[in-house]
């Protein structure tokens, strides 16, 4: 096994797409063999999110990979988590997932309002099918539920997102 100590975690991004109600977007995994979600055991559901590319600030890769898992453009930044949100992959897929260069992410993440319909969103065939699905699914849920509904591993890093965007519900609902 590799020495977990001694690799690197993913800059990654992540987005919290509000809708007028104050729920959250989130889409449930394609399985893709090897992948963290299928190498995994649990639930398959979470929030956009990808890595960054060199020299891409994090607000520009977050609406990149919105754009590309989902289809969504039309959002408005309400926040940025004050930190730097990490989770690590078991055990058992370290060496395996994400490519077996790193132990985990390291994200930033962004709470944005969706402004368009929900017939915006196309997470079989996103971006016009430009873009390879990463979800076969997605629904709105409530933020708080959100630690329950993903893999086990990231159940802190969602606790972690969902109290830096604890307030964003009742915002976005007042400001509807």
């Amino acid at each position: 096994m590799p020495d977990r100590e001694k690799m690197p975690y993913r800059d990654c991004v992540g987005v919290a797409v509000f809708n007028a109600q104050g729920q959250v977007f989130v889409g449930r995994r394609k399985p893709q063999g090897d992948s963290e979600a299928s190498a995994a055991h649990g639930s398959p559901w979470q929030m956009p999110q990808g890595g960054m590319d060199k020299g891409e600030a994090p607000i520009d890769t977050a609406l990149r990979e919105l754009f590309e898992e989902t289809s969504i453009t039309s959002v408005e930044v309400l926040a940025e988590a004050p930190d730097w949100i990490f989770y690590d992959v078991p055990d058992d897929v370290l060496g395996i997932a994400l490519k077996g260069k790193y132990r985990g992410q390291r994200q930033r993440w962004f709470a944005v309002r969706f402004t368009g319909r929900d017939s915006e969103i196309n997470v079989l065939a996103p971006g016009g099918g430009k873009h390879p699905a990463e979800f076969d699914s997605w629904r709105w849920a409530e933020l708080e539920t959100l630690p329950e509904l993903i893999v086990p591993f990231k159940k802190k890093a969602y606790q972690d997102i969902v109290a830096a965007f604890r307030d964003v519900p009742a915002r976005v609902r007042a400001e509807s």
